[in-house]
């Protein structure tokens, strides 16, 4: 087995799937859930650290559980975390850490009594929540991320300055209707179309409107005359066309004259 300095030097060296690293943040955090205080430290890691114990809570029961590994068990890794259940009552479970962490460093004892009493405190304050809800009959509104908490911000300040813009231009509208400037404006258009229809006359439309009616009835009356004379399976016959007139020209005179001879044959 390797030593738990060596696991460390490659670790803190090289690459480590459970590090994170923040650019706003100076220290370094550490995502593996064993982990007793969050933070990525030669002495809060739980690979580079053969002897370790942490508390934490059963994902199904919510109980909390004291975990405790020790390098005796190391070649069994199934078997490397004793887990140990804590009471329910909050000094009971102090007492048992107390008992099962005798002999371990101070820094164990203390970060692992610090873990049960945040953990018991998250409790408590679900349980509040949860009754709360059910006295109300409704679901409380988790706190929402920073990043979420921002864009939300964002959109509530465009639709906020898009709804200024529509009162706006709902109040104007309104005002102008009061007002009675657009009505104003349409009669004014109306009167002066009418106007200029009077000027130009409306004889001259009554007879562009005779003559109108007259070529369209003459249309539907050669278009049913066509019909009537066709029957059914016959084909329709094409309509006689009409001479077409012919041209008339000039008029022209031609005048003859006679020889002297030709002249008595013709008298006599």
């Amino acid at each position: 087995m390797a030593s738990d300095e060596i696991v460390w030097q490659v670790i803190n060296q090289q690459f480590c799937s459970f590090k994170l690293k923040l650019s706003t943040k100076d220290s370094t955090f550490c995502r593996n859930e064993h982990n007793l205080t969050g933070f990525c430290n030669r002495q809060s890691c739980p690979l580079a650290n053969s002897r370790y114990a942490t508390v934490r809570p059963d994902p199904a029961t919510q109980s909390l559980y004291l975990y405790i590994k020790t390098p005796e068990r190391c070649h069994l890794p199934s078997q490397w975390w004793e887990k140990i259940r804590l009471p329910n009552n909050y000094e009971k479970a102090l007492a048992v850490i107390d008992q099962k962490l005798i002999y371990w460093p101070k820094f164990y004892i203390h970060k692992c009594k610090q873990r049960l009493t945040r953990l018991t405190q998250v409790a408590i304050r679900t349980r509040r929540i949860a009754k709360e809800e059910e006295r109300l009959g409704e679901k409380l509104v988790p706190r929402l991320a920073s990043k979420v908490r921002r864009r939300e911000e964002t959109r509530e300040r465009k639709a906020e300055s898009a709804a200024k813009v529509e009162r706006a231009v709902e109040r104007e509208l309104i005002e102008r209707l009061r007002s009675g400037a657009d009505l104003d404006e349409s009669d004014a258009e109306a009167e002066e179309l009418e106007d200029f229809d009077n000027w130009l006359g409306g004889e001259s439309a009554d007879e562009s409107e005779e003559s109108d009616s007259d070529e369209a009835s003459s249309e539907d009356s050669e278009h049913e005359s066509g019909h009537e004379d066709v029957g059914p399976g016959e084909k329709r016959k094409r309509p006689p066309q009409r001479p077409q007139a012919r041209k008339k020209h000039a008029r022209m005179e031609i005048e003859y004259e006679l020889e002297q001879g030709q002249k008595d044959a013709v008298l006599a």
